[in-house]
């Protein structure tokens, strides 16, 4: 986690590589080192970020934060805008949503947390994706096509990437979806001062506007065309339908109550406009970011100074609000949040959390539901509670604590979603989910493949880093590819051949016949490998205890500025939350990443090497990850390059 705000103020932040008491190497491995006689020389060794490792897209983030921060180079022909948007795609099709809503595990696992405060991994990609929309950026659509072509199941965030990575690889596909716009839970699921309509239509259309991607949409699988018209006009289905159902409360007659609802219908019928004023009392029993959005919209949408109506109608799309005259509503009494856990401990963002309760949204944390209250018509009335705490996985009630009661003209779930398989059933594994083998295809049956929520609800970059696999699986597929077991670090990695290769550093191709015994022994005077490097990145990741933090001084986070409304100001207020940072601010907040796992060119090691060994690669011969360079006839082993490296980069390993 994060270092918090009081410790950041009342603490005086210091780094030191050994603590009192420590006497001894802290691997056997380092016992080796004895002065000149070590025989271990540096080597430059690329492992993977843990922003990186914490990110379920796999995006090389730390890649795109030095483009951001100039330490990566572009091509001559390409700005630093669309070079850093060109790496951060590669992986993720969606900077400018993802940017804003994801909850960044990528920031969690920072090792900046051990310095001070994680890097502003989100605020960066907000930055690339709005300057993307911006600039009109574009993506290359030059892959020559297969002739292959997938019917795609949903047009939401899984879908969509998926028919992007297919598209960069040369196979067509047709989108299917039951809602009339593209964009699934970013657009249905998400209110749009969270996803910003204008950058998310332009993100969906950008993905289209690669060309061989088709719609059709108001058009349900199942209902308005078979499966089996699918299997034989396409070479694949894929099957990327989300999660549409909400789970309810389990309380007796939670089922029979009419103005019980999902949170899944409530946001769906919010977004699509149809629902304009809820109840004048709230409940919202959940504690993720679907629950936070859910009060959130109550708050702003508030309820009627005459309020008759039924609330649920709207929300089962019995009847619709879409004429209405937003000017008439007054603020709800009241909009009350449950969670099982303690505040810090709630999956939503934190920051999330905190702008709900000065929106004035009421949080009540560490308490079950236990009983629903009915009046005789059988409307829900409120819901009794129990204080209650986390034991084996489940919530069990605190014996001899309080009971509380919430009322309520409308409760809504948002405690877990799944997938609506009508049409479908045979898809169904019994859990309303479908199932799927390591490599994302459906066990027994044929050509049928499957991504995101419906596999298991989770994160929407989740979803998209699903979407990646599956269509590396799907041209394997068609190329008749044995499929391999993924690595280890299954991300999208910087590649040092590829690099050198854009900038005309190309290394050259390797034949036995072409080389003597004795020539093979090193690579220092070698053009067929690139000497002293060695690429782990699908092995390892570098945890924060390999790299040199005390050269890393304090710096304060550039946070993106947001516009929270109080709570007496939050009735119709629906602009952007989350502005995105400047450039200036945007460069400074990529400085902070301190580029584990690969060399930002610090001259440590060259400053501190008392023998000269470690030396500058030649200007024409540099690019990220080539900077520096060692002659083993000088070095002696001494490893203080790699005690000073701040990165982790150089390792000391065998060398003459």
């Amino acid at each position: 986690m994060a270092t918090s705000k009081e410790d950041m103020q009342n603490t005086k932040l210091t780094f030191r590589k050994f603590k009192d008491g420590d006497d001894s190497w802290r691997s056997w491995g380092n016992k080796i080192f004895k002065e000149d006689t070590s025989h271990k020389c540096p080597t430059y060794v690329h492992r993977t970020p843990p922003c990186q490792g914490s990110c379920p897209s796999g995006e090389d983030i730390r890649g795109w934060l030095d483009i951001v921060r100039g330490i990566e180079k572009p091509p001559a022909d390409v700005s630093m805008q669309e070079y850093a948007f060109r790496r951060s795609t590669d992986a993720n099709p969606f900077p400018s949503m993802m940017g804003r809503v994801c909850p960044a595990p990528c920031q969690d696992g920072c090792n900046r947390n051990h310095v001070e405060d994680f890097v502003g991994i989100n605020s960066v990609e907000q930055y690339i994706g709005d300057t993307a929309f911006k600039e009109g950026f574009k993506f290359d659509n030059s892959a020559q096509m297969t002739g292959k072509k997938v019917a795609i199941i949903g047009g939401g965030p899984a879908g969509m990437a998926a028919a992007y990575q297919l598209r960069r690889k040369g196979i067509a596909s047709t989108i299917f979806d039951d809602h009339a716009e593209l964009g699934g839970m970013m657009r249905y699921g998400i209110p749009g001062y969270r996803t910003p309509r204008d950058y998310l239509n332009n993100e969906c259309q950008r993905i289209l506007d690669m060309g061989h991607i088709n719609t059709r949409m108001n058009t349900r699988v199942g209902r308005d065309v078979s499966v089996e018209e699918l299997e034989n006009e396409y070479d694949a289905i894929l099957w990327a339908l989300g999660c549409w159902t909400g789970r309810g409360v389990p309380v007796e007659g939670w089922n029979e109550t009419p103005n019980c609802v999902s949170a899944v219908n409530f946001l769906e019928q919010f977004n699509k406009g149809e629902m304009k004023y809820t109840g004048k009392k709230v409940l919202c029993i959940g504690g993720g970011d679907t629950s936070i959005d859910v009060v959130s919209v109550s708050r702003r949408i508030g309820t009627l100074a005459n309020y008759s109506e039924k609330p649920e109608d709207v929300v089962n799309g019995t009847i619709s609000h879409a004429g209405h005259d937003s000017s008439a509503n007054v603020p709800c009494d009241s909009v009350v949040l449950t969670a099982l856990f303690k505040q810090e401990e709630m999956t939503a963002a934190q920051h999330e959390v905190e702008d709900a309760l000065i929106e004035g949204v009421k949080i009540m944390n560490e308490i079950m539901p236990i009983e629903l209250i009915r009046d005789a018509s059988g409307r829900a009335t409120g819901m009794k509670f129990a204080d209650c705490k986390w034991e084996k996985n489940a919530p069990v009630r605190v014996e001899g604590g309080k009971e509380y009661t919430v009322d309520a003209d409308i409760i809504v779930a948002a405690i877990g979603q799944g997938g609506n398989l009508e049409g479908v059933e045979d898809l169904n594994n019994g859990r309303n989910l479908v199932d799927a083998d390591n490599l994302y295809r459906v066990p027994g049956k044929a050509n049928h493949y499957v991504c995101g929520d419906i596999v298991r609800p989770h994160l929407l970059t989740t979803a998209i880093g699903q979407a990646y696999i599956v269509s590396e699986t799907i041209e394997n597929d068609f190329n008749h590819i044995e499929l391999k077991k993924r690595p280890k670090v299954d991300v999208h990695h910087f590649k040092l051949a590829k690099k050198m290769t854009e900038a005309g550093l190309s290394v050259d191709s390797y034949s036995s016949n072409d080389y003597q015994e004795d020539e093979q022994r090193g690579t220092d005077k070698s053009s067929y490998a690139i000497h002293n490097y060695e690429d782990r990145s699908s092995q390892e990741i570098i945890s924060y205890d390999k790299l040199f933090l005390g050269h890393f001084g304090y710096e304060a986070r550039n946070h993106r500025a947001t516009d929270v409304p109080s709570s007496d100001e939050v009735l119709g207020h629906f602009t952007e939350r989350q502005i995105s940072l400047e450039e200036e601010k945007a460069v400074a907040e990529a400085n902070r990443c301190m580029s584990c796992g690969m060399c930002f060119e610090c001259d440590n090691c060259v400053i501190y090497c008392p023998q000269d060994a470690v030396f500058r690669v030649k200007k024409d011969k540099q690019t990220t990850g080539r900077y520096v360079d060692t002659d083993y006839n000088k070095c002696i082993g001494c490893h203080i390059c790699s005690d000073v490296c701040p990165t982790g980069y150089i390792d000391m390993a065998l060398g003459e």
